[in-house]
């Protein structure tokens, strides 16, 4: 199935969206009730989630954009684990129920496919590890065997991780109820829309460490000029944008095959997976790197950026799995 070039650029709705978005994250993005005006303001929840089930019914492409100023800013960390990961969960499993609290922002969702839990008589049992903002979600779908589960009360204990912008938890089930919503086939395919999702954000990311150090090297002065006019300092950004402009591509191509309900979307996704992961990595080691000293302090926010690059490295999967995954997929 060959993708529409079109899908490939932005559209003049989604340059504004990415304007108003960049704004309001700019202004809003500490406040502990953003999520609240994520919905109110912009209703970003509902955006890829189809009208009839509550939502705004446009696509992927445009959530994605927002899932960029979203990496941009290091905020809205709800966005992937009940925007992308459950609500296409449960798109995919054809239950409808918990839509429209997803779309209009009431409801929270966690994701907890990897942990040993066990069903029986409509309870779940175990526990499961490393739940993306899974302490405080209102909802979690649960793989347990070849089935997945929905449950509303689980508890949830915080865990200390790297990236302290994206909370995780271990989620503990004891005899808890739940509800079963499809079979576990759909695994697969969440998770490379939830590496797409990823690649957007650490597109964001990288798109704001490139930015910010342009800037501060046109600023910065030794030998009485600015150390972004040396030779050695114009290669490394030149070479940072280059990678920027190749995490771009790839990100756009499995956004696209996502919008478009793609077969080709496990090699697109991985591939993404792979080119932004190593941009990413690039782009914050020069954030750090090119600002000189005051890049290794505390007090500047590159060393969050580097703590999202190190976390994003193993989300779904490190570079060599992406890898070995893209090798199977193209027959290698």
């Amino acid at each position: 199935m060959l993708i529409d070039p079109a899908l490939l650029t932005e559209t003049a709705e989604q340059r504004e969206l990415r304007a108003v978005t960049r704004d309001f994250f700019a202004t809003h993005g500490s406040d502990d009730a953003l999520g609240k005006r994520m919905a109110g303001e912009l209703g970003v929840q509902g955006l890829a989630i189809p009208e009839a089930r509550g939502g705004a019914g446009y696509s992927f492409a445009d959530l994605a954009v927002v899932l960029e100023e979203a990496g941009r800013a290091l905020c809205a960390p709800g966005l992937l684990p009940t925007v992308v990961l459950a609500a296409h969960t449960l798109l995919l499993c054809g239950d409808e129920r918990y839509l429209p609290g997803i779309a209009d922002g009431t409801l929270s969702a966690a994701v907890a496919f990897d942990g040993d839990v066990q069903a029986r008589n409509g309870t779940l049992s175990g526990s499961a590890d490393f739940v993306l903002d899974g302490a405080d979600a209102d909802l979690v779908l649960v793989r347990a065997g070849d089935r997945l589960y929905a449950c509303e009360a689980v508890s949830g204990t915080p865990l200390r991780v790297l990236d302290e912008t994206r909370p995780q938890a271990r989620l503990e089930f004891r005899d808890t109820p739940a509800t079963p919503i499809g079979t576990a086939d759909v695994v697969p395919r969440v998770l490379d829309i939830g590496r797409t999702a990823l690649a957007a954000e650490q597109l964001g990311g990288i798109g704001h460490a490139l930015d910010a150090t342009v800037s501060y090297v046109e600023r910065r002065r030794q030998f009485g000029r600015p150390i972004g006019s040396f030779q050695a300092v114009k290669h490394r950004l030149a070479t940072l944008l280059v990678e920027y402009e190749a995490a771009r591509s790839a990100a756009a191509y499995a956004v696209a095959c996502v919008a478009t309900e793609s077969p080709e979307l496990p090699v697109a996704a991985a591939a993404a997976a792979t080119v932004c992961t190593g941009a990413y990595r690039l782009a914050v080691a020069e954030y750090v790197q090119l600002h000189g000293g005051t890049g290794f302090t505390w007090e500047h926010p590159a060393h969050r950026y580097v703590r999202r690059a190190r976390a994003d490295e193993v989300l779904f999967g490190t570079p060599q799995d992406h890898r070995a995954r893209l090798a199977v997929a193209l027959g290698l």
